[in-house]
C-alpha cells in the first residue's frame, strides 16, 4: 500500500449476494475513488479479523473499514466513511449521520442483517 495515498480497507461478507452486489454498485458510482478502496471478504478469515481487533461474528452483521489511518469503523460510521468519499453519495452520508435519521436506519439495518443471516442459516 502506499504510504502517500493510504487506502481504506472494506471488510465486507462476500458470502452474502446483496453485500456484493451494493459492493459492485459502490465501484461503479466510485469511479476513480473507488481506487482508494481496498474490498477484503470475511469468509472463512476468523483469524485476520481478530488480528485486527474484529470479532468475527460483529463482522458479519455490521460492515467494518479500517480508515487511511488504520482506525477501525463499523456500522453507520462505516457506511459514511465510505459515501463521504464519492461525490455522487456525500449528501447520503450527510443524511445518513443525522442525529434523528441515524438510529432509525441502525435499527433498520440490524433487522435486516439479522433477517438475511438466518435465512441463510449463518446466524
Amino acid at each position: 500500500m502506499n504510504q502517500d495515498n493510504p487506502k481504506i480497507i472494506v471488510y465486507y461478507d462476500g458470502a452474502c449476494p446483496k453485500c456484493v452486489k451494493d459492493r459492485l454498485t459502490y465501484e461503479k458510482l466510485a469511479g476513480k475513488a473507488g481506487e482508494h478502496v481496498c474490498w477484503t471478504d470475511i469468509t472463512g478469515q476468523e483469524d485476520l479479523l481478530r488480528e485486527i481487533g474484529i470479532d468475527p461474528h460483529k463482522a458479519l452483521t455490521e460492515l467494518h473499514v479500517q480508515d487511511e489511518k488504520r482506525q477501525i469503523l463499523s456500522e453507520m460510521d462505516a457506511y459514511i466513511l465510505l459515501m463521504g468519499k464519492v461525490p455522487l453519495l456525500k449528501p447520503l452520508a450527510w443524511l445518513i449521520g443525522l442525529p434523528l435519521v441515524r438510529p432509525v436506519l441502525a435499527k433498520i439495518y440490524h433487522w435486516q442483517v439479522s433477517r438475511r443471516l438466518r435465512h441463510s442459516g449463518r446466524l
